[in-house]
């Protein structure tokens, strides 16, 4: 058996050697995290008008009123946006359309440190005014992970592989650090909660029909029998609970950890739609792979011209810091030192806000406490963990207008279920936020989303901007008199059923869940 010490130090040589052999795998990261930006900026361009422009549902312009007059300069750290600049509906428009030039940047490799703290900054400042619309845990995984990227890009003006500064090794762990976060919490959250439904393992009998936006492939999976449902549930504790663990382990660990983490994402990217998520974790997955891994993967002339040119920035980066003077270390040391500050406040942050999850406990040095509400308004370090109680039942809103109080006529969503025989549809990696809002306020009721009454009143003024969002107005010539909200519990139907009358879905009338309002006098 090698001695303790002597494992330790073969492990650190191990991970020493990784910056040098992390070259293409921070490539691909980076192009990939270029990628889910603009999506997640394109995705939102679309709604952004319906959801808080000023027509919208939750216009961003009143939000921004209220803050200003109940707080005085500390509302610039709070609330951090842009939008304290404009709140017009163009500069939500420019903000996205920034965000979709700085993407495309990003992926050809054009100034990524500066791109990349934009990018991060304009995210933040439309997840800050969107409020429930873009609170979702891939919306600050986003703004997580592009602040690492920012500690890992390369500092270069011009894409170039053979010219790259050597990958930061702390950047790296960091991002480890996260996907480690990320999954284990998964699986710890589950457990934790006490729910009967996971103990027992019969979560996903429920899973694929009551998450917010099912595929036709989760219609499948909801079918297999209830053995099958179990051993998935046993393999998902197994991929979320163990295999993280082995992102701290040497390469080939690694790589296992890897390859189970995205079977989890294809698996879940075929039976739901979860927005730019499931492409956001293989994306921090491809940082457990290194450079003679990839270069496998690749055809044989273009392996050897992207080695060539790795073999290129490899040598550069030896040469740069063995004749390195006084001078070009000073702003080194500089930049290293400041970014030791940053790296322990993230390890400081984050390892708070796992442990007060793990123990479900906030008693933590006030310091801490502290910290950790004074970098909230920041979404960056961030605690995660999905579905720690798994909703067992589907209730389904549906909207209703009519002119005369008695003859209803229904709105009809783009993606979320409402007419039964509409066949479950992919939709990611675009995210409409509001069909899935309408599945989280459908959890609770309408006192408790005051979105919802807005977006009813939108609904008797005939905004176009919140019209777009849905698929169907039955009231095309005018607005209707009167609105009400109608709730159901829907079903998935079995094969027979489907075989028979074609309906994917069943349900079942519960009552109102909002009762009439109108904007006219009797």
């Amino acid at each position: 058996m090698v001695p303790l010490p002597a494992a330790l130090r073969q492990y650190w040589s191990q991970v020493q050697a990784e910056r040098s052999d992390s070259y293409l795998s921070r490539w691909l990261f980076l192009r990939l995290l270029g990628l889910i930006y603009l999506i997640a900026f394109i995705s939102l361009w679309t709604q952004i008008e319906g959801l808080i422009g000023s027509n919208g549902i939750l216009p961003v312009a009143d939000y921004l009123k209220v803050v200003g007059e109940r707080a005085g300069a500390e509302r610039f750290w709070w609330l951090p946006t842009f939008c304290w600049l404009s709140s017009s509906d163009w500069f939500l428009h420019f903000q996205c359309a920034t965000g979709v030039l700085l993407s495309m940047l990003l992926i050809l490799g054009i100034a990524p440190v500066a791109e990349l703290v934009l990018l991060w900054a304009i995210y933040l400042s439309l997840s800050t005014v969107c409020r429930d619309f873009l609170g979702f845990q891939w919306d600050i995984l986003l703004l997580e992970t592009g602040f690492l990227a920012i500690l890992l890009a390369p500092r270069q003006w011009l894409p170039n592989l053979a010219r790259e500064t050597s990958p930061s090794l702390i950047a790296i762990w960091l991002c480890r650090w996260l996907l480690f976060r990320l999954m284990f919490m998964s699986g710890a959250v589950k457990l934790l909660s006490a729910d009967s439904a996971w103990w027992n393992l019969t979560a996903l009998n429920v899973h694929y029909e009551t998450q917010p936006l099912p595929t036709w492939i989760g219609w499948h999976a909801h079918q297999l029998p209830e053995w099958f449902q179990k051993i998935s549930v046993i393999v998902m504790f197994i991929i979320e609970l163990l295999m993280p663990v082995l992102i701290f382990g040497p390469g080939r660990l690694r790589k296992a950890a890897c390859a189970s983490f995205v079977f989890l994402m294809v698996l879940i990217t075929l039976t739901g739609n979860y927005c730019f998520f499931n492409l956001l974790t293989v994306a921090l997955c491809v940082l457990l792979l290194d450079d003679a891994f990839l270069l496998r993967r690749l055809p044989g002339r273009v392996a050897l011209f992207v080695r060539t040119r790795l073999d290129a920035a490899k040598a550069q980066a030896a040469t740069s810091h063995a004749s390195a003077g006084w001078r070009r270390r000073l702003p080194r040391t500089i930049r290293q030192l400041g970014t030791a500050l940053v790296v322990a406040a993230v390890l400081m942050l984050s390892a708070a806000q796992t442990l007060m999850r793990l123990s479900r406990s906030s008693e933590l040095p006030r310091p801490i406490l502290t910290l950790l509400e004074a970098a909230a308004p920041l979404r960056t370090v961030n605690s995660y963990g999905l579905f720690a109680v798994m909703t067992t039942t589907r209730p389904e809103i549906v909207v209703e207008g009519s002119n005369d109080g008695v003859t209803w006529l229904p709105y009809e969503f783009k993606w979320k279920p409402g007419d039964l025989n509409r066949r479950p549809a992919f939709v990611a990696p675009h995210q409409p936020r509001l069909d899935w809002q309408m599945w989280f306020a459908a959890l609770g009721n309408y006192r408790q989303n005051p979105w919802f009454v807005n977006f009813l009143i939108r609904l008797l003024q005939g905004s176009s901007e919140v019209l777009t969002l849905l698929e169907k107005n039955p009231f095309p010539d005018k607005p209707p008199r009167y609105v009400r909200a109608a709730l159901y519990e829907y079903r998935f139907t079995d094969r027979a059923t489907r075989d028979e009358n074609g309906a994917w879905w069943r349900r079942e009338r519960k009552g109102l869940y909002c009762p009439e309002i109108s904007l006219r006098q009797n």
